[in-house]
């Protein structure tokens, strides 16, 4: 064995390399866990939800392999940039109105935070957006009560709801008549289902609002609550609301690929965040604002606007689009 010292610098310049290739390499398994399709385990199921994050900050690896004159390492991390890339630009270019040729629908998913947000400015918002359709995520009865107090059933007076107290109810209220066809009960979450008369086009809804996977007991009843929105019919589906989950949650990418496109990513406002719509720590620590909140059409329907409005009394923001409906033969 050779016990002669080693040149000086030898030891520091393997220190360098393998710093380099650390940084390099947790980059590259975010990216691969990223596109790996199903979603991994309790606590990614939390972080993937960053993605958008991490992707912007991943030109950091590629800097330092370059400062560390580490050719390998900076091919390596230019491939992963070019893998978040592909993921995260698309939600910021949009694309132009495609399907439709049926009548316009405006939609609002609002979800009012345990029934505590505000009902005069609920309806003022309403107003605002000269919204057809609201979909409401922790619809309580006190909230119905209240909303209706303000004017919200002068303003859409059609509606079917599942209000129960606390985060659980969720409610659609409409300028068109609506019926009540069905309700997705996972975890005691109430994700009501509803069929529109749109001026003589049927659109069936799903106000979303699976359980928050925030703790790991509740992973499997936020999981089954997501699949369950795969198995709804109807001739033209719209998935409005809470899902707990981003464009990075793999069954929210299922979702799409069945025939979805998400609203927000159509019109190149995909990182538009909608929660927590005020600071909020986790243990102490910020949370940086996500998208969770969606509006998720069938392929047939044209989307012509998407925003996000704050709403004073809850944490998430509520989302708007203005569709076009599919018409005859589409």
């Amino acid at each position: 064995m050779d016990h002669r010292p080693q040149p000086p610098g030898r030891t520091a310049l393997t220190v360098r390399t393998c710093a380099t290739w650390l940084i390099v390499g947790a980059y590259a398994a975010w990216a691969a866990l990223r596109l790996f399709p199903g979603d991994v385990g309790f606590w990614w199921v939390q972080l993937v939800a960053f993605t958008p994050y991490v992707a912007l900050s991943s030109p950091v690896a590629l800097v330092v392999a370059l400062l560390a004159r580490r050719r390998a390492a900076g091919v390596a991390a230019l491939a992963v940039c070019v893998v978040f890339a592909a993921i995260v630009v698309p939600r910021m270019v949009g694309e132009s109105p495609s399907g439709g040729g049926g009548p316009r629908l405006r939609v609002l998913a609002v979800n009012l935070l345990a029934g505590g947000a505000g009902a005069a400015e609920v309806v003022r918002l309403v107003r605002s957006v000269r919204a057809d359709v609201v979909a409401f995520q922790e619809l309580s009865p006190v909230a119905v009560e209240a909303m209706g107090r303000a004017g919200l059933d002068t303003l859409l007076p059609h509606r079917v709801t599942e209000a129960r107290a606390g985060t659980r109810g969720s409610g659609i209220y409409s300028r068109h008549p609506v019926s009540r066809v069905g309700l997705l009960d996972f975890g005691g979450f109430g994700q009501l289902i509803g069929r529109l008369d749109v001026d003589g086009v049927a659109v069936e809804m799903v106000s979303v609002h699976p359980c928050a996977p925030y703790l790991a007991r509740l992973h499997s009843c936020w999981g089954e609550g997501l699949d369950a929105l795969s198995r709804t019919g109807g001739s033209t589906r719209l998935l409005i609301g809470d899902f707990n989950a981003t464009l990075d949650h793999a069954r929210v990418r299922e979702l799409l690929d069945a025939g979805y496109r998400d609203a927000a990513e159509a019109t190149g406002n995909g990182l538009q965040t909608t929660w927590p719509a005020l600071p909020r720590d986790f243990h102490g620590l910020p949370i940086p604002p996500v998208t969770i909140d969606h509006v998720l059409a069938d392929n047939r329907t044209a989307i012509h606007a998407f925003s996000v409005h704050l709403l004073p009394g809850t944490d998430h923001k509520a989302v708007f689009a203005d569709l076009e409906l599919p018409g005859p033969g589409n």
